[in-house]
């Protein structure tokens, strides 16, 4: 991984159908909060709004136009604006059933991923989990754009912002954490001063203590200088990090083990319960997780443009039981 440079930046200024019945009233209420505060937006919000600001920026002009399209007024035409949407509506209980689809849970220690092992709920339902979901999304956005009689099948509204979403979540690696510890989310540790868990470290706090100390508490400037280290330092590997084997349309399953293998060798190193995390920790793992923004952002950007193209090949690495379903 090439190294970054921080430095304070502060002077540059379906096959798998769910009851969605009740949304609207939901979606309304969740984006007016979204938009009203900004200041709050966390892999957390601010993680979100960062990954699709930055998908944002490689989308082709098909693909901007079919986005815009889908998305609901409120959000300006702004697909960041709406990237933390299912955050906010899973506990809401018309939308419980969307909980389990935010992440994949692995065999702890083993630290790695296989779909048909690991892709189901905690009752153990079959293609339930981020990958699965994404999976489902893009073949609901894919199937309707290639033919409009199912626009009305699916809520493709929910489907692009749902997709958006759990391929962000995707790359968080302790979304693809171990079973034993929920990813993460028992594992008591302090955040220099603050008692906290370690998947809350990673969905917010890195990112939140990275903004203060680099960013002027600014979300804008952080992005930026994403943005510029993956014109500069990553341009080489943009190319790879766009490419689905076979000319898939979506390929999340190598995504999931990359973010087990990091969680291994940097999430769960030096973080048993009750340890302090601090300096050492937060400025060796920022690395980690500005790239993995960076990666979610110019995935999620090359999954629209190949779902919004008239040239689409829809012949994702589903597994066998997938395929069949659809």
């Amino acid at each position: 991984m090439k190294e970054q440079s921080f430095g304070n930046l502060c002077t540059h200024k379906n096959t798998i159908h769910f009851d969605m019945g009740g949304s609207e009233l939901v979606w309304v209420r969740s984006l007016g909060f979204l938009l009203l505060m900004p200041g709050i937006l966390g892999w957390g919000m601010e993680g979100h709004y960062a990954i699709c600001k930055i998908a944002e920026g490689y989308l082709t002009e098909d693909a901007v136009a079919a986005v815009k399209e889908l998305l609901p007024e409120s959000a300006g035409g702004n697909l960041a604006a709406v990237c933390s949407w299912p955050d906010q509506i899973r506990h809401n209980f018309r939308w419980r059933w969307s909980s389990a689809l935010h992440y994949v849970d692995t065999p702890d220690f083993k630290c790695n991923y296989e779909y048909c092992r690991d892709c189901h709920d905690s009752a153990g339902h079959k293609n339930r989990c981020v990958t699965g979901a994404i999976y489902n999304y893009t073949m609901q956005l894919a199937s309707a754009y290639q033919n409009t009689n199912l626009k009305l099948h699916y809520n493709l509204t929910e489907a692009l912002m749902f997709l958006s979403h759990f391929i962000g979540d995707l790359h968080q690696p302790l979304h693809v954490g171990f079973t034993g510890d929920e990813g993460g989310n028992t594992i008591v540790v302090r955040w220099f001063r603050r008692k906290s868990n370690l998947h809350h470290v990673w969905d917010d706090m890195i990112i939140d203590s990275a903004l203060k100390t680099f960013y002027c508490s600014d979300l804008e400037i952080m992005i930026k200088a994403i943005q510029r280290n993956i014109t500069n330092g990553w341009s080489n590997e943009i190319s790879s990090w766009e490419k689905c084997s076979h000319n898939d349309t979506v390929c999340p399953n190598p995504y999931a083990s990359e973010s087990i293998s990091l969680a291994c060798k940097f999430a769960y190193k030096n973080a048993t319960p009750g340890s302090t995390l601090g300096d050492d920790y937060f400025l060796s793992r920022l690395p980690i997780v500005e790239k993995r923004l960076a990666q979610g952002g110019v995935r999620l950007a090359a999954t629209l443009n190949r779902i919004f193209t008239s040239e689409l090949k829809i012949d994702d690495d589903r597994p066998v039981e997938w395929a069949n379903a659809i």
